[in-house]
C-alpha cells in the first residue's frame, strides 16, 4: 500500500534567514533552516483552502494556532456544514470536535495518511504529525532555478525508524533567504504522486514568506487543493492550556 506523508501547512514561521549563498551549506541546515522560516515559535493565521475537482470546487475558511512542533489547533469557520469543526494536535496525538455530534474523537495514526476535509493535503500535513526535519536525512542533491531564485535541490530520505508516510521527498530552497518554493513526495516505489508548489511570496507577519500553496495529484488531471494565507502573526505569547480539548468547544 502507498505509503504518504504530510508536510505543511499550517503551516508557519521562522528563524531568522541567513546569509548568502553558502556552497559547502550543510543540507541539514539548509532544511532546519527553511522549516523554521515557516514556523516561528508560535504563529496564528487565517486562511482559506480551494478544493479543485474537475466538475467541482469549494472553498474552507479557517483559523489555525501553533507552538513549535507539538501543538497545532485548527479552527474551521466556513462554509456552515463544517462551521466550528476543530482539529487539535498535542505531541503525539491529535483529536477532532465535531459540533454536529457534540464529540471530540481521537484520530489513530492509521489515519493520518487519510485526505484532510476531502482536499489533497492529508491530516498530516495539517497537524504535522511528523517533522521533515527529525523524520529524515537530507541530501544537497544539485542546484536549480524557480521563479528566477536560485535554489538548492535536496534529497530527503526517511530514516529508519521514523514513522513517516512518504518514501521519499524533494524539496526546493532558494540560497538567499531559505524560503521553500517546491517539494516533490514520492511513495516506497519511488513514483511522484504529489507536487506542493509555494508561490505569491509577500512580507506577512514581518516576515517574508509564500502565501499560497498548491497541492498537485500528478497522476489525476483537474485536481489540486490550495491554501492562501490572508493573515499570519508570529511569536505573539499562546499559553500551552491553549492547546486543549476543553478549548475546542469554545475557541472562535
Amino acid at each position: 500500500m502507498k505509503r504518504l506523508y504530510v508536510f505543511l501547512l499550517m503551516f508557519l514561521a521562522a528563524a531568522p534567514a541567513g546569509a548568502a549563498d553558502k556552497p559547502t551549506e550543510d543540507a541539514q541546515a539548509v532544511v532546519r533552516r527553511s522549516h523554521d522560516h515557516f514556523r516561528g515559535e508560535t504563529a496564528e493565521a487565517e486562511m482559506t483552502m480551494t478544493i479543485t475537482r474537475p466538475d467541482w470546487s469549494r472553498e474552507v475558511t479557517m483559523k489555525s494556532w501553533s507552538s513549535g512542533q507539538d501543538y497545532v489547533l485548527i479552527l474551521i469557520t466556513a462554509p456552515a456544514r463544517d462551521k466550528g469543526t476543530v482539529f487539535l494536535k498535542r505531541k503525539k496525538e491529535v483529536w477532532n470536535w465535531i459540533p454536529s455530534i457534540g464529540k471530540v474523537v481521537k484520530l489513530p495514526p492509521s489515519m493520518m495518511m487519510q485526505s484532510w476535509m476531502g482536499s489533497d493535503f492529508t491530516n498530516d500535513d495539517l497537524v504535522r504529525e511528523s517533522s521533515i526535519v527529525s523524520d529524515y536525512d537530507h541530501e544537497i542533491v544539485g542546484d536549480s532555478v524557480v521563479d528566477e531564485r536560485d535554489c538548492y535541490v535536496i534529497g530527503s530520505v526517511p530514516k529508519e525508524d521514523a514513522a513517516v508516510v512518504w518514501g521519499e521527498l524533494r524539496l526546493w530552497i532558494t540560497k538567499e533567504d531559505y524560503l521553500e518554493l517546491r517539494a516533490e513526495f514520492y511513495d516506497e516505489e519511488g513514483a511522484l504522486v504529489n507536487v506542493l508548489r509555494l508561490s505569491q511570496i509577500k512580507k506577512m507577519g514581518g516576515r517574508t514568506i509564500p502565501t499560497l500553496l498548491e497541492m498537485i495529484p500528478v497522476e489525476e488531471e483537474g485536481r489540486k487543493t490550495m491554501i492562501e494565507y490572508h493573515s499570519i502573526e508570529f511569536d505573539k505569547s499562546i499559553p500551552e492550556s491553549f492547546f486543549s480539548q476543553q478549548n475546542m468547544k469554545r475557541v472562535r
